[in-house]
């Protein structure tokens, strides 16, 4: 009963983590094209992040059965998959890169199943979860950002060139700011269901090994014979996300804002509705997409549309060899510390 409170801990923790690292994905372009306040963007990614991640189900069923076997799954193994998470997190939150909490759960996750096969390969659903619903997203979302952002941001650019650029700015400005509100709603459909998931498998798992046969009655709400998600860690996971992102992520905000690329608020526009358009057709179907990679990507479409030799490429080498190394990295943390988790 002590792991799994350690456990649910874990995802608080790193769910408020994640609020605050990849708040960023919603509000780094209305902040750098001057159309909000820092402090007006981030109330309303925290409030759409809320409204995002109260709707759907499909991302935490994914996390929560259909990338490991549940049946070498226990508490420790969930415990040590929200730490290496949670790690990978701070760490490219402290250096400011954008990198993926998404595959860092995932990463995690993986690689404590793994410990806890005994490095058996089998446990890992590769044919149908990890590979159609992790790796082939992971490849083909940032380029799908990537282009359909940049074409939409040169029929932008061919359909609003006998405009005053002074209008342009002028409308832009408001419209942005309902692309950054489906931006961050987009985000919480998705990112706030992968620890919804997390939570529910630790749950699950619970309720199979007995963990939860002699709770008192005021407990019982824990029992989950069956993977359904709870009310009560929807409303959880959605509101510790919620007060994440009113926490900010400054460092990722400054780098996505304002490193990569220069933006003006029709450049936010398309950035903003391709990756909401994006994201959100990936929750529905289940998959775990990385917002990041998605949001980033379409900034850097955009911005190779405005000016391509305006883009700071070294800022984008750094982000793209940071999304490389989430997954294994943090695979490799979530093994060991299952390892040493079992050990004792």
């Amino acid at each position: 009963m002590l792991t799994f409170f350690c456990v649910l801990l874990g995802a608080i923790i790193f769910e408020y983590s994640n609020g605050f690292h990849d708040a960023a994905n919603a509000i780094a372009t209305v902040v750098s094209t001057r159309v909000l306040t820092p402090r007006k963007a981030i109330a309303m990614a925290a409030f759409f992040n809320l409204t995002g991640a109260l709707f759907g189900g499909a991302v935490a069923s994914t996390i929560g059965k259909g990338l490991v076997d549940t049946n070498v799954v226990s508490m420790t193994t969930v415990l040590s998959a929200v730490i290496a998470a949670f790690t990978w997190n701070i760490t490219t939150w402290w250096f400011g890169l954008p990198s993926s909490s998404s595959h860092a759960l995932i990463g995690g996750l993986c690689g404590a199943a793994l410990a806890a096969a005994n490095g058996n390969w089998s446990v890992i659903k590769w044919n149908a979860g990890v590979w159609p619903k992790v790796v082939v997203p992971m490849i083909t979302s940032p380029f799908a950002g990537f282009i359909f952002g940049a074409l939409l941001m040169f029929l932008l650019f061919v359909a609003l060139q006998r405009f005053t650029p002074h209008l342009v700015h002028s409308l832009f400005g408001k419209l942005q700011i309902f692309s950054a509100a489906w931006m961050a709603h987009s985000h919480g459909t998705n990112d706030a269901q992968k620890t919804m998931g997390i939570i529910t498998l630790a749950l699950f798992t619970g309720t199979q090994g007995g963990s939860f046969d002699h709770l008192p009655a005021w407990l019982s709400f824990l029992k989950t014979p069956v993977f359904v998600l709870p009310k009560w860690v929807i409303v959880l996971c959605a509101v510790t996300m919620a007060v994440g992102t009113a926490a900010g992520g400054w460092r990722i905000i400054r780098t996505l804002g304002h490193r990569m690329v220069k933006l003006q608020p029709v450049h936010g526009f398309a950035a903003e509705t391709t990756a909401a358009l994006i994201i959100q057709g990936a929750s529905y179907y289940g998959i775990p997409l990385s917002t990041t990679h998605v949001i980033s990507a379409s900034i850097m479409g955009v911005g190779a549309v405005k000016r391509f030799s305006g883009m700071r490429w070294t800022v984008v080498e750094r982000i793209i060899w940071a999304w490389v190394f989430t997954l294994p990295a943090s695979g490799l943390i979530g093994y060991a510390l299952g390892r040493v988790l079992a050990a004792h």
